[in-house]
């Protein structure tokens, strides 16, 4: 602001407001009284003549209030709203500081200040649930990188899969996400479609458990299920999660291939056409559409999960890979890094673990596809997620990118 432009309050001397200081100074104290020494009414009475003279200090002066008020277990409303609407160099040592901010305080200045708020926010220690589901719900980079790097903020399920959603464009959450204790396997088995090569690795390590105790306590359901011939869908749909088989042996009967190793040699001899890989998928006990993402893979690691999932050996990926016309060997004349990766994931994978990755993809990919969700993957409706089911949300989040979101 230029000096022709200055408030009289501003380019006056400084002596001529040793009065003003004092009482600003003066009330702040008041306002910082215990309770046994002043009560509510005082209080609130001395916060509005506060907030009065505050609305024409400088921001230093009104700063310098901000600090003193910012240990205070108490705090007259119509202040706290003042300042924490004030400019972030204001506003800061209340936001950081002031233990007795309520989750609708911090909620109400993210929503009616500007970014640089919503960074002090998202920084302030023992954030709720409340709170940082509102910061994330603007979109923006550097609050998600704050309230994901905040250690002492808890975060609910329906942030986190918004985070996971939005992980899609900032590759760089992905990491963060995977150090956050709230995310589940059912966001992390989606974000490993797009997220770099070692965090596919840490995903795989941490979430790629095993179906053991499941499978022990519904052994004799399976015997239940198969008397009722499998007429129940929902329990047969769970139990086909559970269970230890992989292959579908109904698909091999009606398969022109005499097996799974059958159809992957005719792919590696004669190249993955279309109708080998819908084979593959089929025979795999996945479908077609799942098959389709795990070979249009650009990583690769999915088709060595495929092949850990199935009892397949390491030639037959070899033979997949080969299929697919990729790179074994690097222009360095050393083994293809991307193929490298892709034989270690086979190694480092359990069986068990292999086929619970494999399967909740399959899940979520493609029986969750309902024509309801196909609508929304294609027309981009993010703001409907609530009302579908974990795998629905899942197909639309790994989905979006195919539907030229």
């Amino acid at each position: 602001m230029s000096e022709s432009a200055s408030s009289p309050l501003e380019t006056a001397p400084p002596a001529d407001f040793r009065a003003r200081h004092a009482l600003l100074k003066r009330l702040a104290d008041v306002v910082s009284l215990p309770a046994s020494r002043i009560n509510a009414f005082e209080r609130a009475v001395t916060g509005d003549l506060l907030v009065e003279m505050l609305r024409l200090a400088s921001p230093a002066e009104r700063k310098r209030v901000a600090e003193r008020l910012a240990t205070l277990s108490e705090l007259p409303n119509s202040l706290v709203r003042m300042l924490l609407r004030d400019e972030p160099d204001v506003a800061g040592p209340l936001i950081e500081l002031c233990a007795s901010l309520s989750d609708s305080d911090l909620v109400s200045c993210a929503r009616d200040t500007h970014l640089e708020h919503r960074i002090l926010i998202a920084n302030r220690r023992g954030l709720s649930e409340v709170v940082t589901e509102t910061l994330l719900s603007f979109g923006e980079a550097p609050v998600f990188d704050a309230v994901l790097k905040n250690t002492t903020a808890k975060l609910c399920q329906t942030a986190i899969e918004g985070v996971v959603s939005q992980s899609r464009q900032w590759l760089d959450l992905c990491g963060l996400l995977l150090k956050r204790p709230e995310l589940r396997p059912s966001g992390a088995y989606v974000m490993f479609w797009w997220c770099g090569a070692d965090d596919r690795r840490t995903i795989l390590q941490r979430f790629a458990v095993s179906r053991e105790v499941m499978q022990e306590v519904s052994e004799d359901i399976f015997v239940m299920a198969a008397e009722a011939n499998w007429s129940d869908p929902v329990a047969r749909k769970a139990l086909q999660f559970i269970e230890r088989r992989q292959r579908n042996r109904e698909a091999i009967e009606k398969s022109p291939h005499a097996s799974l190793e059958a159809a992957v040699a005719a792919a590696a001899s004669e190249g993955l056409s279309r109708e080998v890989a819908s084979e593959i998928a089929y025979l795999s006990g996945i479908k077609p559409l799942t098959g389709a993402k795990i070979l249009g893979d650009i990583g690769g690691e999915p088709l060595a999960i495929l092949c850990k999932a199935t009892g397949l050996t390491k030639a037959d990926l070899t033979g997949l890979w080969r299929s697919m016309r990729r790179p074994e060997i690097g222009t360095d004349g050393e083994t293809d890094p991307v193929w490298d990766r892709v034989q270690v994931t086979f190694e480092m994978l359990a069986v068990d673990r292999a086929q619970t990755v494999l399967r909740y993809w399959n899940w979520s990919l493609s029986s969750a596809l309902t024509p309801a969700l196909l609508r929304a993957i294609r027309e981009g409706e993010d703001d409907s997620l609530d009302e579908y089911s974990t795998p629905e949300r899942a197909a639309m989040m790994a989905l979006a990118e195919n539907f030229g979101r």
